[in-house]
């Protein structure tokens, strides 16, 4: 659960800290609703880039601001659907847009989820305690920000193996980086290199994305709302919601799925994994290049039992795919194939592990033989602006993109993406993942074998989650009211 015991000393100085940069923190309900903010915050807003480091951009950890670099306000969630001409489908595939959260991707709305609950009960001194944010990608990017935004130390924690962009970026903002070694799937070599730090006796706080519930509050809180405003806009009285189709890194946005269930009973949730890396569909074991989604465990934060189908995805398709979605071969394929060239425009708003978000939710409609009335619901995570480096990397070894290459990617990766590697979950099926747990989090990382049983059985234990969002946005105002004081 997420701790609000307040120790009033630590608090007094974070308020201090806060006092002195200027900050405040947006609640979750106007991280939810933008409306909400105050009109002042959004005048000066009208002045601030979407990526400096201002803590205005707090205000900016939302699904809705508008899709501009500079000055925005917000309007309507940011989505995008996928023509039948990409997917080979008749489904209907909508994509939340990551790209327009500060840093470009809405990880830093995970780690600000993580941090806020700390922050606002005295459990985190910005002043004097370092923040650790481990990753394999973008969340230590969004914790690093946040971190910078509060004038607080930070140490960032990633594989080596990441892409350049990454590593680049957080140079400029990162207090300390510590790459661990491996790639995308080597989850628990962080978590030995938090246990490091822990016994190192430096003061310091770590926020791990993959245990720690602020990361669930805040998608359920809010990526699950923003979902559900664009389901309304966009099905008519015929249409039905099928289901959520997402990766699992953190496990952290599939608490979305934990949202829209509770509107929509019938719908599914989908957990995707890549099929080098099989740890729910196998239970297996290897190495991917899916970056942003870790594996070879099960994080503590992913509510299995509410999960009802596991996928896993080739990454060669995700590699591939970014091939011809954003080479000018790939372009000329897809328009001779009916894509249109608005659509062609929009394709670097996926990354890599929005390529595999996609990929399963066509997997998904193929195993339904869903219709032109059914929607699935997915994320593009973050944009082409953290992989380019991947696209000179794949043209010096594999050679130019060709028209030839472009039509094997879109027929083998597409238009014949097959039903292979998908199982739906039944009761025992879900709890041999839910099992998966214990061997990283009970018997590796302390939890309690309690609080495994009661992730399971006790049917209050999510929902008591899902219901903290109200009282720590009280206290977020009381934080906020201290500073202006």
């Amino acid at each position: 659960m997420i701790d609000l015991t307040v120790n009033e000393a630590v608090l007094a100085s974070a308020v201090q800290q806060a006092k002195e940069r200027d900050f405040r923190i947006p609640t979750f309900k106007q991280m939810r609703d933008p409306s909400l903010i105050p009109d002042d915050i959004k005048a000066r807003l009208s002045n601030v880039g979407l990526w400096d480091q201002d803590p205005l951009n707090l205000y900016r950890i939302t699904w809705h601001n508008d899709p501009v670099p500079f000055g925005g306000g917000f309007g309507g969630a940011n989505y995008l659907e996928v023509p039948s001409e990409i997917s080979g489908v008749e489904a209907r595939i909508v994509m939340l847009e990551g790209k327009w959260f500060p840093t470009g991707a809405h990880k830093v709305g995970a780690a600000f989820g993580c941090l806020v609950p700390r922050l606002v009960t005295g459990q985190f001194d910005p002043a004097t305690q370092k923040a650790v944010w481990p990753s394999t990608g973008n969340y230590c990017r969004g914790g690093a920000y946040d971190s910078t935004l509060l004038a607080c130390e930070s140490i960032a924690i990633l594989p080596e193996g990441m892409s350049a962009e990454r590593f680049h970026w957080l140079e400029e903002v990162a207090g300390e980086i510590i790459r661990t070694p491996g790639t995308e799937s080597n989850v628990k070599e962080i978590f030995d290199k938090c246990n490091e730090l822990r016994a190192s006796g430096e003061d310091l706080v770590i926020f791990n994305q993959f245990d720690e519930f602020g990361n669930y509050l805040w998608h359920y809180s809010v990526t699950g709302p923003a979902m559900a405003e664009v389901l309304s806009k966009i099905m008519g009285p015929n249409d039905r919601f099928a289901g959520v189709t997402l990766t699992t890194g953190s496990a952290g946005t599939i608490a979305s799925g934990d949202y829209l269930k509770q509107i929509y009973p019938n719908s599914k949730i989908v957990a995707g994994e890549a099929t080098e890396c099989p740890t729910m569909t196998d239970n297996g074991f290897g190495e991917h290049r899916i970056e942003g989604i870790g594996d070879k465990h099960i994080p503590w934060i992913h509510n299995v039992r509410n999960t009802d189908m596991a996928m896993a995805i080739d990454d060669e398709a995700s590699v591939s795919l970014i091939r011809l979605f954003n080479e000018p071969a790939g372009h000329e394929y897809l328009a001779s194939q009916g894509v249109s060239t608005d659509f062609i425009e929009k394709l670097p708003l996926l990354g890599i592990s929005g390529v595999a978000n996609m990929l399963m939710a066509i997997k998904f409609a193929k195993w339904y033989e869903l219709t032109g009335n059914d929607v699935v619901m997915t994320v593009a995570t973050d944009s082409m602006e953290m992989y380019g480096s991947r696209l000179t990397e794949m043209n010096a070894e594999r050679g130019e993109f060709t028209m030839l290459d472009a039509a094997g990617v879109y027929h083998q990766y597409l238009m014949g993406q097959s039903t292979a590697h998908i199982q739906e979950l039944d009761y025992y099926e879900a709890k041999r993942i839910h099992n998966l747990k214990y061997y990283t989090w009970v018997e590796q990382q302390g939890k309690t074998y309690d609080e495994i049983q009661a992730q399971w059985y006790d049917l209050d234990y999510w929902t008591g989650i899902q219901a903290m969002a109200d009282p720590i946005d009280e206290m977020i105002e009381s934080f906020n009211a201290r500073i202006d004081s």
